[in-house]
């Protein structure tokens, strides 16, 4: 009975979260306001009767679907005993929200093209040039609880190496729930998860290094004040990844703890994933709730006259319903996101290219050793 109740309260957990989520994609919590559905619109236009009422007609329906899928999702995970008929359930839910995004998302492009809501509009750009001369400082210091847990992990890792048994469990998971698959006790299995921690730590300094010097999302009615929220923001946007970084890496010194001690308790499992991933999501929904989108919620420390533009209309770049960035002229790897909050990348970028083919050519290294060992 107990595992039915946590099987329930996962997977309704999942679904729940996942909803909410959709359900405020399109609105200010997650997305920028001048950009509804992923299309750039003039500041006066942010509030237009096409735009509410395709907000209504994505935020109905999407109910609609969230509801049966929710149930349907329960009933699996207590018919066949397992947490992971929420992740399921998640498939048809996007799904949906991803048709009423597109039908949003063209809905308004027209009426936006139709109506001409650019004509008489004074287009402009500013850019700030101290964000490459004087960059926002990297947060070594927020650095450090990621490389001590990964210290403590190796540590505890050498100290109880010696005594680990010929072959090592490790949890995998399948539509019936957690089963164990066992392999041959050597360096590259007992300390898979160190990897993985490193691994994390990496990505996590590369990126927060790109964001530092990422295109910024400045408000051209408004540059001075845009500029310094937007440094303010990068600030507390670094500092709370490399926290989430940490806090995963936590999470791996737990499940190799499990793994060299052979525990194999489901409880204990899942407070040893719950609570870091728990914690990291406080951290997500504080920057959601008191940072927002490219930092519109944090306080503005000056007083600046409008200069009467706004922003140049760039839809030509934007594709699959403004979520893909291609733009080969433009230098930038990282741009700010039209649809939720942080950056997204240039695909159009030569260098992301290369870092993507490297990252995945590291990844399939260490899945080919972890194989063959």
């Amino acid at each position: 009975m107990n595992t039915v109740l946590v099987n329930a309260a996962v997977n309704f957990g999942i679904l729940a979260a996942l909803s909410a989520l959709l359900y405020a994609a399109p609105g200010p919590l997650l997305s920028p306001p001048a950009v509804p559905f992923g299309v750039r619109v003039p500041p006066d236009k942010v509030h237009a009767p096409a735009i509410e009422t395709q907000r209504r007609r994505y935020r109905g329906p999407l109910l609609a679907v969230a509801a049966p899928v929710t149930v349907l999702a329960l009933t699996l995970g207590a018919v066949f005993d397992t947490p992971t008929a929420g992740a399921f359930g998640a498939l048809p839910l996007c799904a949906g929200a991803a048709v009423l995004w597109v039908r949003a998302h063209r809905s308004i492009a027209r009426a936006k093209e139709e109506d001409g809501w650019y004509d008489q509009a004074r287009q402009g750009a500013v850019t700030d040039t101290s964000l490459r001369t004087a960059p926002v400082r990297f947060p070594w210091v927020w650095t450090l609880p990621a490389v001590v847990v990964i210290a403590v992990t190796v540590v505890v890792g050498a100290v109880v190496y010696p005594d680990l048994p010929d072959r090592i469990a490790l949890p995998r998971r399948s539509a019936g729930g957690t089963f164990y698959r066992e392999y041959t006790t050597s360096v590259w299995i007992a300390f898979s998860l160190v990897l993985g921690q490193v691994l994390i730590t990496l990505i996590s300094v590369g990126t927060v290094h790109g964001l530092l010097r990422a295109r910024a999302d400045l408000d051209v009615a408004r540059p001075a004040t845009s500029v310094a929220r937007h440094r303010r923001y990068l600030a507390v946007t670094a500092r709370s990844l490399m926290g989430i970084t940490a806090l995963l890496n936590l999470m791996l010194l737990g499940m190799s703890a499990l793994m060299w001690s052979d525990t194999r308790s489901t409880p204990l499992m899942l407070v040893v994933i719950g609570v870091p991933l728990l914690a990291a999501l406080a951290v997500v929904t504080y920057l959601i709730l008191r940072v927002g989108p490219s930092g519109s919620r944090l306080p503005e420390t000056a007083d600046e006259e409008n200069t009467g533009l706004v922003p140049r209309d760039d839809d030509r770049f934007w594709h699959g319903a403004g979520t893909i960035y291609v733009n080969a002229d433009d230098p930038a790897v990282l741009v700010p996101r039209r649809v939720g909050i942080g950056w997204t990348v240039n695909v159009g970028n030569l260098r992301f290219l290369v870092i993507a083919a490297s990252v995945v050519a590291v990844a399939t290294g260490l899945t080919v050793v972890l194989a063959v060992s």
